[in-house]
């Protein structure tokens, strides 16, 4: 099924428009908050953005969103944007802290040789026996639940931060957390 993003947070915003495109209009460049898609909005001309604002993506009226340009590689954002987004993804990450805990406690093998949870950042077969083993004893609550019962761990908010990076740089072979490119998008490159 195709899943949409319903609203986004603003890492760049360009009042003229990018640069050596022929139609000069207000533009953004948005990450979404359920699935970490990459977007270009083109900004209605009356209304105000700044970096950092939550903007509707949905299907219904839209108050800052005149339209949807289309999906973004990592590679297309400005300057800018790069630089905001790890900034950006962390606030995400904090604000859906229950759905990444919530992952954490159903995260199951992706086959017989290699579990989903060993693809984030700093866990290997070690922190993954006893993560396994502590959410056997009881379901994880919280970040720091997960910190105090797994030693040696480290930030786990970082660990997640990281590897959402890592999924939108497209440098994993697996995607737990960003909306997969679309082949047709892959042939064009």
């Amino acid at each position: 099924m195709f899943k949409r993003e319903e609203y986004g947070l603003v890492i760049d915003f360009l009042p003229h428009g990018k640069a050596g495109e022929a139609q000069r209009e207000p533009v953004a460049q948005v990450i979404g908050e359920s699935y970490f898609t990459l977007l270009e909005v083109v900004v209605k001309p009356d209304a105000k953005v700044k970096v950092g604002d939550r903007i509707y993506l949905g299907k219904g009226t839209r108050d800052v969103v005149d339209h949807i340009k289309g999906r973004i590689t990592f590679p297309q954002l400005t300057s800018s944007a790069q630089q905001e987004i790890q900034e950006t993804v962390r606030k995400i990450v904090r604000s859906r802290e229950t759905d990444f805990v919530n992952f954490i406690n159903r995260a199951g093998p992706i086959n017989i040789r290699c579990h989903s949870l060993e693809h984030l950042p700093s866990i290997g077969k070690k922190h993954l026996q006893e993560i396994l083993d502590a959410r056997d004893k009881k379901p994880f609550t919280s970040f720091q639940d997960i910190h105090d019962r797994t030693p040696h761990l480290g930030s786990v908010e970082d660990i997640f931060v990281n590897r959402i990076l890592e999924e939108l740089k497209e440098a994993s072979k697996y995607y737990l957390f960003v909306k997969m490119p679309s082949r047709a998008e892959e042939e064009f490159r």
